[in-house]
């Protein structure tokens, strides 16, 4: 009896496999639809309830996606925790002491688990928070695309170049975005989330007192607002106060980013270089997105779904992290489990082909 059993399981494993390969492992924004039909609902009412304690969140989270598909694509690979034996990306430069919202992707990953266990990635976590956070502080919807799955390794020292620096100028800024398969619109255009969150002094402080060595401020900071900041951020201060990225709707999402441009009030070199780099191809994408928000918007929603789309891991790569910040346990399943497991990615893909 127990062997027929196992025979019986062991051929559907066999199907299982089989379908997954002749499947398309193509991202669908309608992934969840019969595994998890809610998982967009249950982002954002996390969030909502963050952001009533936190108004920095949104731009966390945001934050957050993009730091996590500019190394080795969209999987989640930027939650794993350090342990005795394993680096991961928290503690690489970038994201040190600068990256936030964990606590929060924990608590949309417990709703979740609670709603649908073991469904829903926790790179998809990030790509629908991302979105919500957006949605939330008064910016664009955009269709977004799911099925990744989690990585089981990190890249320690990659964020370290891969991810674009406040101090980088146009020419290495584009060459980061390029060699993730982004274009000069995406540079334009995902530079725009600058228009919430904050920054450290310690970011942007040599702007301020000694640009590039000459022992001056930067020449393309106002001087009305280079006198605000050296009043936040003075010499031999803490480095860690924090500031508005746009100092006139910080929460908001519009296109306040780029008038701030205009008027010489990019927070960042790197913000200010898509303007002020002379006979840069970026400057009349600012000049546009300045005077239409629409056209902000609309370029904005396209390319954060041009950056969902980076090498992320699908059908049977990776996994599905039960725990965010840990890859999953390497004991072994019983055999009930995986039939049920691999069934249910057959369902996700199913409704996927719908």
């Amino acid at each position: 009896m127990a062997f027929g059993w196992c025979s019986t399981h062991i051929t559907w494993i066999a199907f299982a496999f089989a379908f997954i390969q002749c499947t398309s492992a193509q991202l669908s924004p309608t992934f969840y639809q019969s595994t998890c039909p809610n998982v967009t609902n249950i982002v954002g009412q996390v969030i909502q309830q963050a952001l009533q304690n936190d108004s920095r969140i949104a731009a966390s989270l945001l934050r957050l996606h993009f730091h996590d598909c500019f190394v080795n694509g969209c999987d989640g690979s930027v939650l794993l925790d350090d342990t005795a034996n394993f680096t991961g990306e928290k503690t690489a430069g970038p994201n040190n002491n600068s990256l936030r919202g964990f606590d929060v992707v924990d608590n949309i990953k417990a709703a979740l688990e609670s709603a649908c266990n073991a469904t829903v990635s926790c790179a998809d976590i990030l790509a629908i928070a991302a979105e919500q956070s957006v949605v939330l502080s008064g910016g664009p919807s955009w269709s977004i695309q799911l099925g990744r799955r989690d990585s089981t390794t990190a890249n320690a020292t990659l964020p370290n170049t891969a991810i674009p620096a406040p101090t980088d100028n146009l020419s290495v800024i584009i060459t980061k975005f390029q060699n993730v398969g982004l274009s000069l619109t995406d540079v334009v255009a995902l530079s725009g989330a600058h228009t919430i969150g904050r920054a450290r002094c310690t970011v942007f402080i040599n702007r301020l007192y000694n640009f590039s060595g000459t022992g001056n401020p930067g020449s393309t900071l106002n001087s009305s607002y280079l006198s605000t900041l050296q009043s936040t951020c003075p010499q031999n201060g803490n480095g860690n106060t924090i500031t508005a990225l746009d100092p006139t709707t910080q929460d908001t999402f519009d296109n306040n980013y780029y008038i701030n441009l205009q008027n010489e009030m990019g927070l960042l070199q790197s913000d200010q270089e898509l303007l002020n780099t002379t006979g840069a191809s970026t400057i009349s994408i600012v000049n546009d997105y300045t005077g239409s928000q629409a056209d902000f918007f609309s370029n904005f929603s396209n390319s954060m779904i041009n950056m969902g789309n980076i090498s992320p891991l699908t059908g049977t790569s990776g996994e599905i992290r039960l725990n965010c910040t840990k890859i999953n346990s390497g004991a072994t399943e019983s055999l009930s489990q995986t039939v049920s497991n691999l069934l249910n990615i057959i369902k996700q893909y199913q409704s996927v082909s719908q």
